[in-house]
């Protein structure tokens, strides 16, 4: 038995080392992922029809056409590259539907009650766009702290005499990510013809923060009023981090009232799973009596509430 072990840790220890050797350098993974980026989001019109890239919500051809049909498609193909995922809009969909299938048909065997099994299955269903939901305000967060570093390089670009496409570029090959992909997607818009207007009126929609809104408007209206715009820059990356800081301030201040959320939020369900390991009996009348599967639904639903009003207090605008 000890031999098995022994043999397992040092196939797990040899695989670690080859995946750590073999793992591509951070040009080659950049690369490889601004090519994966360009091929899932984009494809081009065969029909002749036009010579503009088409939004691809599919590899399939046919789906592509029938979920372009459909509303709400185009909004999740934005909050899976909000989120900087990979999947497409039809995966997404497939996933969900055999997810909420699987767990609903799972829990009719396994949890007593209809609405028990279709909330499980509906759970299981939305669990990908949480998934999304979290990972886009995780890309947000990091793309909010790196913004003012992008913005002062901009400015120092700007005094050493660089032209602002040349300084978009730098700001792509020189920050950290996710600032550097969206303001590569912007360069690119720019070299493709679009105007230099609509290319930052997109990244204010891809990425809807009010910084990237800031940042937007001074440099279109510098643009069309003119004005010393390392200066505009300067003030700019100020007045982010001082929002920056104060957001952290509020944080701190509002941290109790997420840990009581957490708490109360957890605690039932840890308290259940404990009764049942010691007496499964104890609970057995929440299941199979009408009146406990009444007062499950009717706890769920305060829960749920609760959860809303704590997000609500703990949410302070800035």
């Amino acid at each position: 038995m000890s031999l098995l072990i022994l043999f397992g840790l040092l196939l797990l220890l040899t695989f670690g080392a080859l995946v750590w050797a073999l793992k591509p350098t951070k040009p080659e993974a950049d690369i490889q992922r601004h090519l994966t980026s360009i091929g899932r989001m984009y494809a081009v019109d065969t029909d002749g029809t036009t010579i503009l890239k088409q939004e691809l919500l599919s590899s399939l051809p046919w789906v592509n056409t029938i979920l372009g049909r459909v509303p709400g498609c185009l909004r999740l193909r934005l909050l899976i590259t909000q989120a900087g995922g990979n999947w497409s809009v039809s995966t997404l969909l497939l996933g969900s539907l055999v997810g909420t299938l699987l767990a609903a048909w799972l829990g009719t065997v396994f949890v007593p009650g209809l609405l028990l099994a279709l909330a499980l299955g509906a759970a299981v269903g939305f669990a990908p766009y949480g998934y999304l939901l979290v990972k886009r305000a995780a890309r947000f967060s990091r793309f909010n702290t790196f913004l003012p570093e992008a913005i002062d390089l901009m400015a120092r670009a700007l005094r050493a005499g660089h032209a602002v496409t040349a300084v978009i570029e730098m700001v792509a090959q020189e920050t950290a990510e996710p600032v550097a992909s969206e303001f590569r997607v912007v360069f690119e818009e720019q070299n493709l013809g679009l105007p230099f207007r609509e290319a930052f009126l997109n990244l204010a929609e891809r990425v809807p923060l009010e910084d990237v809104r800031f940042l937007a408007t001074a440099i279109l209206v510098q643009r069309e009023t003119g004005g010393n715009l390392a200066e505009i820059l300067d003030k700019t990356a100020a007045v982010m981090r001082e929002r920056i800081r104060l957001k952290g301030q509020l944080r701190i201040y509002t941290a109790q009232g997420r840990v009581t959320g957490w708490i109360l939020c957890l605690l039932p369900f840890i308290v259940f799973l404990l009764i049942n390991l010691v007496n499964r009996d104890y609970e057995k009348k929440l299941w199979t009596d009408p009146t406990g599967l009444h007062v499950v639904y009717a706890g769920l639903i305060m829960m749920v509430v609760g959860i809303f009003a704590i997000r609500k207090i703990v949410d302070i605008k800035v």
